[in-house]
């Protein structure tokens, strides 16, 4: 008989390929929409397995998935805790949940992604331009002078944007900025949905994007910093309203 938690929602019959996805998924979502709160207790494997209908092993590498990206605690005895994700989980839980083609449950995410990428891009700039080396600073020059020749093909100027935040980000010296980084780029910032056209202000300021190169250049970090703010803190439609004009700014 399975236990009083399985029976707040139905679980179903896992597809026989990737079961271990299917019921990684399935757990994923319905803890991160609050199906289990957290301080509650799973189901055991054996109640699991029944209920996906897949062998225990998998339920079990799929346990093991969710503890890795801090949604919950495995005890000793086999207990397994459901994690507050806003306390315990990082990064990854955001591009699990893209992969999947879904997102956090959070109504501001997408501005939230968009102030972190400015904090991070704005302090990036300003180390790039202390630590640098020549190699790093050259070819962010080369980089930004092709950058302008591009517009106005948004698709385009988004690619080489990133490119461009790569190397400043690289040049900073900091890895954290550049594991960091390569979350907020993985899809479409890990999350949401942020078309080229809905950040036009950011990506056709060709002018902003040179003066950035010529000050990470120079050496001058302050100038950096400010450069590199004018440019992240651009405003951006907002992509759920893409005809009011409301913007969101980063």
């Amino acid at each position: 008989m399975l236990g009083a938690t399985l029976q707040r929602m139905t679980f179903d019959p896992a597809p026989r390929v990737s079961v271990s996805d299917h019921v990684f998924g399935r757990l994923r979502d319905a803890i991160v929409s609050g199906r289990y709160a957290p301080g509650e207790t799973l189901p055991g494997e054996r109640e699991l397995a029944g209920a996906f209908a897949v062998n225990r092993h998998a339920v079990r590498e799929a346990l093991r998935r969710l503890q890795q990206l801090g949604l919950v605690r495995v005890s000793q005895g086999g207990a397994t805790r459901v994690l507050d994700w806003r306390v315990h989980a990082g990064l990854d839980l955001a591009l699990s949940l893209a992969r999947s083609g879904d997102v956090l449950p959070v109504e501001t995410l997408v501005r939230d992604m968009l102030e972190m990428r400015a904090c991070i891009g704005i302090d990036a700039a300003r180390l790039c331009a202390e630590r640098a080396d020549a190699a790093v600073v050259a070819a962010l020059v080369r980089a930004t002078e092709e950058y302008g020749d591009l517009a106005p093909d948004l698709e385009g100027m988004s690619e080489a944007n990133i490119a461009i935040w790569r190397l400043v980000v690289r040049g900073s010296g900091n890895t954290a900025y550049q594991l960091a980084f390569n979350s907020l780029v993985a899809g479409t910032f890990a999350v949401g949905d942020v078309p080229p056209d809905a950040r036009a202000a950011e990506l056709l300021d060709v002018a902003g994007h040179r003066r950035l190169a010529a000050s990470l250049a120079s050496g001058q970090g302050a100038a950096a910093a400010r450069h590199a703010r004018a440019l992240l803190t651009a405003p951006v439609i907002t992509p759920t309203t893409p005809t009011t004009g409301r913007e969101a700014h980063a």
